[in-house]
This record gives structure tokens, C-alpha cells and sequence, in this order.
């Protein structure tokens, strides 16, 4: 055969090979078969299946539960932090002229962002109508309560940062005394901040519930497909080949527990949002827990599936491996 031939038959072949995007059209055909099949083998066991499914969905449904709250709550605790005041108070006898000097003083701060200054009378005044003791307190001869300065700090200074201010406070000549008005603020964060470290402790053992209970499922499914799977391998079908419905049938599962977890969870918050407003209007706020929020929502949608064809690769790549046709 001459040179031209050769050429003109290579490039025959070449054209008679599919494309790249042919091959990838294929590709796809052969993955969306493989899909929608195991969907339907997915519907015959509707029992089995769908207490599988309920497991992984409250398996799901208990970090997320969890982390939504705690989410919630971190929003509030800062809300709180951030809004949280100073109370400097004077002492006794300071004259107002000397009490205006200091808080002029402070506003030159740049860690202050508003100072008001409170007399004692007015002081005695606010007092008398919110304690409901006017008459007790109008038999005093003298007022009992001194001045007050009302420091709100800058909402991005941290905690650290506002202790040694209020002992710099403290060291002004005419400060009797300065109170943290959001210790109790920070004690919630900090309760906040070891919740957060239990629900990722609690989150990865239920990770492993996951992928124990989609693993044994699929152990099953592949034992129950046994001789086909031999037959499959002795006509030269590959691990790979073999795996892949039960890869698909394992992602529906975790799509489903997904699903039914985000289901939960807002069926939760619904029970608890009349409680935790009522809870919350006690302490003059106006907080709600609201429903699953989308980035939670697109963290269980895709966490689902993900953990659900792990699970699935991990059970059926080590028991396709012992099945060879005799």
C-alpha cells in the first residue's frame, strides 16, 4: 500500500471515530440510565426504603437542628455584645460642671461611641417611677444615687478590649464605679462557643451513622444482586461498570434523607416559634427563630447526596471486589 493510501485510510478512521462531544453525549446518556433506573429499583422496596430513609433524614436532622439554633443564638449574643453599655458612676456630691468636664473628656475617646450624662436627681427621678417606691423614697432627706455616665463602646470592640478600658475609666479622679452592663452577654457566648463545639463532635458521629447505614444498605442490595453481578463480570463488565447503579442508588438515599432532614427541621422550629417569642418578649426582644435559612438548606441538599454515594462507594468497592464469577 503506498504512503497516500496510508494517510488516506488513517484519516478515515479518524473521521469514523466518534467526537468529543459525541463521546460526552454517551457518556451522559449511559449516566442519566443508570440514574433514572436505580430511582425506579429504589421505589420497589417501598417499606425498607423508606425507613432507611428516615433514619438518615433524623440522622441529618438533629446537627442541623442544632446548628440552626446555635446560629440563631450566635446572632442574638452578638446583637447583645455589640449593643452593650458601660455605667460609670460618679461619686457622691460631684457637682454636674464636673461631671460635664469628664464626659467631655471621654467623647475624645476614640473607643467611645456616645456618652450621656445622667444627674442624680434625674437619676432619683427614673428611679421613682420604675420601682413604684416614690412615697418610701420621698421620706429620705438626702438623694442616695449618685450621677451616672452611660458609655456606649464602638460595636466592634471585642471583650478583651473593653476590660482595660473600664479600668482606665476607673482611674478618673471623680469614678466611684464601672459596671460591664454585658458580662452576662459574653457568659452566653462562651456557653455559645462550646454548644457550637458539641454539635461538631455530635455531627461527625452522625456522619459515620450516614455512612454506616447506606453502606449496610447497599451491602444488601448487593448481595441480593449477586448472581447477576457474576454474570455481568463474566461477560467482561468491570468493577467500575458494576459499581455504578449502586453509587446512583446511594445518592438517592442521601438526596431523600436530605430532603426529609430539611423537612424536620423547620417542622421543629415551627413547634418552637411561639415559645421561644414568647420567651424572648419577656426580655423586651423581639426575636424569632424563623424557618431553615438557604445556605443551611443547600448544605443538607448537597451534603445528602454526597454522603450518601461516599457510603455507597465505600461498602460496594469492598464487596464487588470479593464477587467473581466461578
Amino acid at each position: 500500500m503506498s504512503r497516500s493510501g496510508a494517510r488516506v485510510e488513517k484519516s478515515a478512521q479518524r473521521d469514523a471515530r466518534p467526537g468529543v462531544i459525541t463521546r460526552l453525549q454517551n457518556h451522559a446518556a449511559l449516566h442519566f440510565h443508570v440514574m433514572t433506573t436505580s430511582l425506579g429499583q429504589l421505589g420497589r422496596g417501598k417499606a425498607g426504603n423508606l425507613m432507611t430513609a428516615i433514619v438518615l433524614g433524623i440522622a441529618l436532622c438533629l446537627p442541623a437542628m442544632l446548628h440552626v439554633l446555635v446560629e440563631r443564638m450566635a446572632g442574638l449574643s452578638d446583637q447583645w455584645r455589640q449593643s452593650g453599655q458601660m455605667s460609670v458612676f460618679l461619686q457622691m456630691g460631684v457637682k454636674d460642671a464636673a461631671a460635664e468636664k469628664l464626659a467631655s473628656e471621654l467623647r475624645t475617646w476614640p473607643e467611645l461611641a456616645v456618652i450621656t450624662y445622667i444627674p442624680a436627681q434625674q437619676a432619683l427621678l427614673d428611679f421613682k417611677q420604675q420601682s413604684g417606691m416614690g412615697e418610701l423614697l420621698a421620706m429620705l432627706d438626702d438623694n442616695p444615687l449618685p450621677g451616672v455616665l452611660v458609655v456606649q463602646p464602638q460595636p466592634d470592640l471585642t471583650p478583651a478590649q473593653l476590660q482595660p478600658l473600664a479600668s482606665r475609666m476607673q482611674s478618673q479622679s471623680i469614678v466611684e464605679l464601672v459596671q460591664l452592663d454585658m458580662e452576662w452577654a459574653q457568659r452566653l457566648h462562651a456557653m455559645l462557643l462550646l454548644v457550637e463545639r458539641g454539635v461538631l463532635v455530635l455531627g461527625s458521629l452522625l456522619v459515620l451513622a450516614v455512612l454506616f447505614v447506606v453502606g449496610n444498605t447497599i451491602r444488601l442490595a448487593i448481595e441480593s444482586r449477586r448472581d447477576e453481578i457474576e454474570v455481568v463480570k463474566l461477560i467482561g463488565g468491570s468493577d467500575a461498570f458494576v459499581r455504578r447503579p449502586f453509587l446512583y442508588y446511594g445518592m438517592w438515599f442521601g438526596l431523600f434523607g436530605g430532603l426529609l432532614a430539611w423537612l424536620m427541621v423547620n417542622i421543629l422550629l415551627l413547634l418552637l416559634k411561639q415559645p421561644v417569642a414568647e420567651l424572648a418578649g419577656l426580655y423586651g426582644s423581639d426575636f424569632q427563630l424563623g424557618l431553615v435559612d438557604l445556605r443551611t438548606t443547600l448544605l443538607l441538599l448537597l451534603c445528602g447526596p454526597l454522603l450518601g454515594w461516599l457510603g455507597a462507594w465505600l461498602a460496594a468497592y469492598h464487596h464487588l471486589r470479593a464477587i467473581e464469577p466461578s
